[in-house]
């Protein structure tokens, strides 16, 4: 403890000591009899102004402890002298004047405290905390007291109040240690051991797997918990809070362990890792299954730890590894067929400011719907649509049916109508909430990787993170939802929506991706016409050139800043300048801001390197690891460069925490 004495320091004594010192020493150099006189004078002043001071403080708190002293009998006066628990009395304004001498020895070990503020004795709190009758738990000194506080009413006196100190630090150990020996469940999957090892020999993939067990087991053992292993790639882990805690700060180190582990052919093993606090160990394992899906749902290659907000995550630097299996596909596929025939009427809806993608997945899903011989419609707004193009495309054909808007979908919402929602998970994001909220029936189908906030009442939440697009995934259960009469149009629809997710077969285009293509192409699809619903406007031309010239560097990234608008024209020239920009050399990620200073819209783009979900995640947005976007009301385009700057800063830092051995 520093005290500084309130009483007794006073700017005036403090002033006169420099004076006296720094005449002492003009006088030494100088070596003149004037100088002399004015330093004893000075002196002399200094001297009585503190004894003047000396005086008063002992002569106010005198007459202030005979007043209170004449409040009190005899007995009175000893009881408080000798009271065991530890007891000081402080003015109004904060000012420690009496305390027993239980206080002196057990609470300031024989220091001198009057004169000191009462923050200095209650860890920072101010007196007008104290000013009714409380108690508050706080620390001083390595100890922990419960303060409970006694105003004294004011009888023509001044007024005081006298804190009484409960020493609880063997209680708040006790609390500490409780809450550091929680149980904590952990549960782990290895994310892509079965696809990597199709073509390893028994004896390869016997080596592999155990050294990543022989891995997981020395950290777990390490940390005092015990794994059990209950399927080839599933692990079931438990430890104390206190290990978790030293796991979080190194930020799953455990992560990068693994992911150094390569198969001959070069391809790294990789960890998801669910972490589940409850009351009971039931819960907590159930939580952790819970934050494991959610790990996966993110791609995986990473940690998800379930709070009472929500989700931290840790890790996700890597890309996402393709599952091959259409086991899922088709079961999800059969469900469907069964939900659709039990419905009156199917309503398609994606999210707003729909793209290609987006359309082409939703309009895929109705044609499928159709030829099971139940009405259903896309929900859009025209207005608001970045693929304008794909609607004009199926009007010149003759289907005026295909799109509603969100007013006539609502008029079209009965208790048995099944709502599917694509391209997305986020009630937020969606084309018309309120159709969402009063829909009894809901599916999803999206490949984005997963939020915290999802739409988690969906009978179906068909998710494949690793997936290229959502017309990739309808594309797919059309094979096995008797679609195969899919018309030319729609077969165009989705191949355009995987173009552009793909960025024509660039990023994310696994085999599935091409087998999905393959199969569109095969039922009439041209790629020609598919290019042609890519064209653009000049107008949308030069505001895309207007991007790219006021584009500037930042580390390895790209930043473009626009401010004249986020009109749909926009939106599309900002997607496609972020393309743009990649193409620059050095470019890892880009990131296009436009708006007005009301609000700004970010859109990101990565060449898969630079995960730009993380990112945008930061910024209160999402998408995937190769294309993401936020959205931030009420910032100006100057503070949300500088938190996009803050955002990049991190994640670099963080990637090369985890690049280092």
């Amino acid at each position: 403890m520093k005290p500084k004495k309130i009483w007794t320091v006073s700017a005036s004594v403090i002033l006169l000591s420099v004076l006296l010192v720094a005449s002492i020493l003009v006088g030494h150099y100088l070596r003149s009899p004037l100088v002399l006189y004015i330093q004893l004078a000075v002196g002399g002043i200094a001297v009585l102004w503190a004894a003047l001071r000396q005086y008063r403080f002992r002569r106010d708190v005198k007459q202030y402890l005979a007043g209170i002293a004449a409040r009190l009998s005899d007995a009175d006066r000893q009881s408080l002298l000798e009271f065991p628990i530890p007891t000081v009395a402080v003015t109004a304004a904060g000012e420690v004047i009496w305390y027993n001498p239980t206080f002196e020895k057990e609470v300031l070990g024989g220091r001198d405290a009057y004169g000191l503020s009462v923050e200095d004795l209650t860890g920072g709190l101010p007196i007008g905390f104290f000013n009714q009758a409380t108690s508050q738990s706080l620390r001083l000194d390595e100890r922990w007291y419960t303060v409970y506080s006694h105003p004294v009413a004011d009888e023509g006196n001044a007024p005081l109040v006298l804190l009484y100190y409960i020493d609880d630090t063997e209680h708040q150990d006790l609390l500490e240690e409780y809450a550091q020996s929680r149980p904590v469940v952990l549960a782990l999957y290895i994310d892509n051991v079965e696809e990597l090892m199709q073509n390893t020999r028994d004896s390869e993939r016997a080596q592999i797997t155990g050294k990543v067990e022989t891995l997981l087991e020395d950290w777990v053992v390490a940390r005092s918990g015990i794994m059990r292993r209950y399927s080839n790639e599933r692990f079931l882990v438990v430890l104390e809070q206190r290990h978790l805690d030293e796991i979080i700060a190194d930020k799953f180190h455990i992560l990068d362990q693994v992911r150094a582990v390569q198969t001959a052919n070069g391809t790294s093993i990789t960890l998801s890792i669910g972490v589940g606090r409850g009351d009971t160990l039931i819960d907590s394992e159930e939580m952790a299954r819970q934050a494991l899906e959610m790990a996966l749902g993110r791609g995986g290659d990473q940690a998800a730890v379930k709070t009472a907000n929500g989700y931290d995550f840790y890790g996700g630097v890597s890309k996402g590894v393709e599952r091959r299996a259409r086991v899922r596909t088709r079961v999800v596929a059969s469900a469907l067929v069964d939900l659709i025939k039990e419905s009156q009427n199917v309503l398609v809806m994606g999210h707003r400011y729909s793209d290609l993608d987006c359309l082409g997945a939703a309009a895929g899903m109705v044609a499928i719907v159709r030829k099971l011989e139940k009405p259903a419609w896309v929900v859009t707004d025209r207005q608001q649509t970045l693929a304008p193009e794909l609607l004009q495309r199926y009007e010149q054909n003759g289907k005026t049916d295909v799109f509603l808007s969100p007013d006539d979908a609502l008029d079209r919402l009965t208790p048995h109508t099944l709502l599917i929602v694509t391209d997305t998970h986020n009630p937020a994001m969606l084309e018309c909430l309120p159709l969402y909220q009063q829909a009894q029936t809901v599916v999803v189908i999206d490949h984005h990787r997963k939020m915290v906030n999802y739409i988690d009442n969906a009978v179906i939440f068909y998710h494949e993170p690793n997936a290229s697009s959502a017309s990739e995934m309808v594309t797919e259960l059309a094979q096995y939802m008797g679609s195969a009469n899919l018309s030319r149009l729609d077969a165009e629809a989705l191949l355009a929506g995987i173009m552009l997710d793909t960025r024509s077969f660039v990023m994310k285009a696994g085999v599935r991706t091409f087998e999905a293509a393959a199969y569109l192409r095969q039922i009439g699809a041209d790629t020609v016409a598919v290019k042609r619903l890519f064209s653009e406007s000049m107008e949308v031309y030069r505001k895309k050139s207007d991007i790219v010239s006021h584009a500037e560097m930042y580390r390895c990234t790209a930043i473009a800043c626009d401010g004249s608008g986020s009109g749909a024209d926009m939106r599309v020239a900002a997607s496609q300048a972020a393309d743009e920009l990649l193409s620059i050399k050095g470019v890892e990620a880009s990131f296009t801001l436009f708006g007005d200073d009301h609000a700004v819209n970010i859109s990101a783009r990565s060449l898969g390197n630079f995960n730009v979900q993380l990112i945008m995640e930061a910024l209160g947005g999402g998408g995937h690891m190769t294309m993401a976007g936020a959205f931030l009301k009420d910032a100006t385009m100057v503070e949300v460069k500088q938190r996009l700057q803050d955002a990049i800063d991190t994640y670099l830092e963080e990637r090369e925490a985890s690049s280092r051995p």
